[in-house]
């Protein structure tokens, strides 16, 4: 089986956006391709794909690789064109619904998050992240796996964005102590936590077990504001945990993120425990 065979490469027939993108790739490929005057046999062995696969693509049913972009560009003389569409095919290549948290994720100025039961996504190392998704009982395909862990990481982009978004992270204790992936990537997620807390735009707090009752234990809870005044929050625990930008519900959320930040360890006193801990290890 070739790189271009392996699973994980198909079109979501559910994500609309997705399959019109593919499509129109597909379509810029077969009319530049014939434009030149080139069969599709010669130009998949030029190319290095199976003849099936280059109709695939074209077609629409089948997301390109970006090597076969510019490998095509090249080919057909396209100067620059199917290699640009790259960063198109890229966001299609994760699934929607993550594709739609990291388009709010990229808009936001300010961010508050409270997380329980294991390490926010943002805060994940990729060897962190793709050891959850192998004990998730998913079977997925190797190309699957790495196409998540893929989408996970690049959301981190929001740290290198300019103006710096402000963001605030809870960290329940439990979530720092569970061992994810073995010492070695538990050390490495513990030492990448102290880095991010380091950024000037960055506060992270770790809730002590022993801090009693507070109003994150019904679930996670996430508070996006944006730069035009308005904002987006979700709970586990509250409005069917489905997002809301209504005004008092979001005061709501806002109010037991509060109360969470004000329970949780300062920000110096989180970095001292994670320390401690990675020392323990």
């Amino acid at each position: 089986m070739t790189q271009a065979d392996e699973p994980g490469w198909e079109v979501d027939p559910d994500d609309e956006w997705g399959v019109a993108v593919v499509a129109t790739v597909g379509r810029q490929v077969k009319l530049r391709r014939e434009s030149v005057g080139m069969r599709a046999a010669d130009f998949a062995r030029k190319v290095g794909y199976g003849e099936d696969m280059v109709y695939k693509i074209e077609g629409g049913k089948r997301i390109p690789r970006p090597e076969f972009l510019d490998r095509a560009d090249d080919v057909l003389g396209a100067g620059g064109l199917l290699s640009a569409m790259k960063e198109d095919v890229k966001k299609v290549q994760y699934p929607k619904r993550v594709r739609e948290l990291a388009e709010l994720e990229a808009k936001a100025v300010e961010m508050g998050v409270y997380v329980g039961l294991s390490i926010h996504g943002l805060l994940q190392t990729p060897e962190h992240a793709r050891a959850l998704f192998e004990v998730s009982q998913s079977a997925y395909s190797h190309a699957e796996l790495e196409r998540l862990v893929a989408a996970r990481v690049g959301r981190r982009s929001i740290f290198e964005r300019e103006p710096a978004p402000m963001l605030s992270f809870v960290q329940e204790e439990m979530s720092l102590r569970r061992a994810v992936g073995g010492t070695m990537v538990w050390r490495q997620q513990l030492e990448h936590l102290l880095g991010v807390a380091e950024l000037r735009n960055v506060t992270l707090q770790v809730m002590p077990t022993d801090s009693g009752a507070h109003p994150g234990l019904s679930g996670k809870i996430e508070v996006l504001k944006f730069e035009d005044g308005t904002a987006v929050g979700r709970s586990d625990g509250a409005f069917n945990g489905r997002p809301t930008s209504e005004p008092k519900q979001l005061r709501i959320l806002e109010l037991r993120y509060s109360t969470i930040r004000a329970q949780a360890l300062s920000p110096r006193e989180s970095t001292a425990f994670i320390e401690k801990l990675l020392g323990e290890t």
